[in-house]
């Protein structure tokens, strides 16, 4: 049954990639971001990654999206269509696309994987104040204002985006 859901993810996470990337309305495009980053939750899910999936739904699948949408729905006409890809942008973007793959294939065959013990955490609460307050080895303060920026630089892209010059 596991691997019949992961499937149905996957196919999920790849279809709603590809349409993201294809569609010429934004809003579609946006919702299809929604549909693959609530996919890849699920992925995070069935591996037993609880915090991670949890951060995905609420940062990436909550936050995010959001921004865009919101973004899109006032600074542009929500059923204009963006102009459709040359030749030019298709080739490079099947490019980019090729050299990105590789890159990441050899990356991932080339890394040796350390083995991971079994060793109990201190799970306390001042443990984890601690680890949430901490820029250090295992502090999660450097990581809170990456998602800060992320945040930022996601709304100001989709405003540039969205954005349509009115003088046409």
């Amino acid at each position: 049954m596991e691997l019949i859901i992961f499937y149905i993810l996957v196919a999920g996470i790849l279809i709603s990639s590809v349409l993201t990337v294809t569609s010429r309305r934004i809003l579609r495009a946006a919702v299809y971001l929604l549909f693959m980053l609530l996919g890849s939750a699920g992925l995070f899910f069935m591996l037993n990654f609880y915090f991670l999936a949890a951060v995905q739904l609420t940062v990436y699948a909550g936050g995010i999206i959001v921004l865009i949408i919101f973004s899109v729905m006032l600074t542009s006409q929500v059923n204009e269509k963006l102009e459709a890809a040359g030749i030019k942008k298709s080739l490079f973007s099947l490019i980019a696309v090729a050299a990105g793959t590789v890159v990441c294939i050899s990356a991932i065959l080339n890394y040796n994987f350390p083995a991971v013990s079994s060793a109990e955490n201190d799970s306390s609460m001042r443990t984890i104040g601690l680890q949430l307050l901490s820029y250090k080895e295992n502090g999660y303060a450097l990581p809170f204002e990456v998602i800060s920026i992320l945040l930022l630089a996601s709304m100001v892209g989709a405003i540039i985006i969205a954005k349509r010059d009115v003088s046409k």
